[in-house]
């Protein structure tokens, strides 16, 4: 009489199966988180000595998302830019020389990234009920202008009572995480920006 082998594959135990199938949910899950992770990783936690970020950290908190007006009356929330860089500005709609020179640095900023400039969005959240100059928005194409009918949104989104000392920064995910001076060096904001760009495989 001959033997025969069974075609038959040899199927591993339970608990190796289990073991298996708990090894490819962590792959999976480590694989989804990798890009965020990968972000804050290289920005806030490996700084070698020879550099360091110019933004000052905030502890990373997500906002609150009510009804924002543009100029014309129409309706906007922050979180339709989800996805995306934000850098805010709030400050008065009369626009003094600071507010002018923020706006202006987010402008350049922005296109200084060159093919990334399209990963930033830029917003100027004004804090009183006054009009913004028309010849002043025109310089600034593309820039998100509207009002909070909510103070307390305002004292939100500042850690301190005068935000319309910084431009600040809000990550794809809706959080706001970083803040810059009022008159930054254009050099170092750019070189933050391009660097959290790099790290970051979202927004």
């Amino acid at each position: 009489m001959s033997l025969s082998a069974s075609s038959e594959p040899i199927q591993p135990p339970p608990d190796e199966q289990r073991r298996r199938g708990r090894r490819v949910a962590l792959t999976i899950l480590a694989l989804c988180a990798a890009p965020t992770v990968a972000a804050w990783f290289a920005y806030f936690v490996w700084q070698p000595q020879s550099r360091t970020n110019y933004g000052e950290l905030i502890e990373p908190r997500s906002l609150s998302d009510p009804e924002l007006r543009r100029l014309d009356g129409g309706s906007f929330r922050l979180s339709q830019l989800r996805g995306k860089w934000v850098l805010l500005h709030i400050d008065s709609a009369a626009c003094g020389d600071s507010c002018e020179k923020k706006l202006a640095y987010m402008r350049q900023a922005r296109l200084a990234l060159g093919k990334d400039a399209e990963r930033i969005e830029r917003v100027w959240l004004l804090d009183d009920a006054a009009v913004p100059n028309p010849a002043l928005l025109h310089q600034h194409g593309g820039l998100i202008v509207a009002r909070s009918p909510d103070a307390n949104f305002l004292e939100e989104l500042a850690s301190s009572r005068i935000p319309a000392r910084y431009i600040y920064l809000i990550d794809p995910r809706g959080s706001l995480m970083l803040r810059f001076p009022g008159d930054p060096d254009g050099r170092k904001m750019l070189k933050d920006l391009a660097r959290l760009l790099r790290a970051s495989r979202i927004g």
